[in-house]
């Protein structure tokens, strides 16, 4: 799919070499047709490889797609170089005239905090809120995912025992769904996280159904009635590497992890891990553009917030 992105933005290298269909801002401009306009509010702390990761999955679709991407003013990023940032980056305050058909919100590396304790939580509730009647569907992904389900209906966050790290089996609850369409009974997605959401937390609330859980990872997928507001527990995004990456980090750092269930052949950390996501990331990142947003956003985007009812 010819997804819209800057020549000079690193993911245009990464994917065109990947043969994926990546489209500069001005070969763009010769196509007649309005693109899925798409935000990505990126609060990971290394934000190249959170944008490859995004990037390659939102490239599966035949529509043009146009990348907007979001940092805080209430938060300075320490692990990306600052000229990336004000060569690539807006802030909330640049866009929050405009109208998006899809917002991604990632996770960020704060699980220990209080959500009240983040230094950009006033920020992050402020573009949680204008999401709601200015973007048709916003995916929140890990700590996101639980931060919205607290803001927009105050499902708490409850700590685990120890790290859930590594590549669990997932069912699907509604096949029909359309964010389940296409996807096999069970299927396999990473987490790497320190919190967690209840079950029984979530179903107490009408306007939210848990599509997919696992015995092991808990509830996965959740979204709201109208498909409007997707929360993702885990990182369908990762690539092979990422939780490798991860757990050698945290060894070097002198902490205690366990080494990444279901991840390494044979849980032998000298051979290359066992990528077993991937036909469900495309299947799920797709079913979001197409099902959640582009089949139902009004051609005109002015007119999104009128059929947010």
């Amino acid at each position: 799919m010819p997804i819209k992105i800057p020549k000079q933005l690193p993911a245009f290298t990464v994917l065109r070499d990947e043969n994926i269909f990546v489209m500069d801002i001005e070969r763009s401009l010769t196509q007649d047709i309005r693109p899925l306009k798409i935000a990505i509010l990126n609060l990971m702390p290394i934000k190249i490889q959170a944008e490859n990761q995004l990037l390659r999955y939102l490239s599966n679709t035949p529509l043009q797609v146009e990348i907007t991407l979001l940092k805080t003013k209430s938060h300075n990023s320490k692990n990306t170089p600052i000229e990336h940032l004000e060569k690539f980056y807006q802030f909330f305050d640049d866009i929050k005239k405009e109208k998006f058909d899809g917002l991604v919100i990632t996770g960020a590396p704060v699980e220990h905090l209080e959500f009240e304790d983040v230094d950009y939580w006033d920020e992050l509730k402020e573009i949680m809120n204008w999401s709601s009647e200015n973007v048709f569907s916003t995916l929140h992904i890990c700590w996101a995912s639980q931060a919205a389900l607290y803001h927009h209906y105050k499902v708490p966050k409850h700590s685990l025992d120890k790290k859930l790290f590594g590549v669990y089996e997932h069912c699907v609850n509604y096949p029909n769904s359309d964010l389940m369409k296409g996807l096999d009974d069970t299927f396999f997605a990473p987490h790497s996280r320190h919190t967690t959401v209840f079950k029984e937390d979530i179903e107490k609330v009408s306007d939210l159904k848990i599509l997919s859980e696992s015995d092991d990872a808990g509830v996965f997928i959740v979204s709201n009635n109208n498909g409007r507001q997707i929360f993702v527990s885990g990182h369908l995004e990762y690539d092979r590497d990422t939780l490798q990456k991860e757990y050698l980090r945290d060894l070097n750092n002198g902490l205690e992890i366990d080494i990444p269930q279901n991840y390494y052949p044979k849980n032998d950390t000298t051979k290359e891990p066992v990528v077993r996501w991937r036909g469900s990331a495309n299947v799920i990142f797709s079913n979001w553009l197409n099902y959640c947003v582009y089949q139902n956003t009004p051609y005109d985007i002015c007119a999104i917030c009128k059929d947010m009812d």
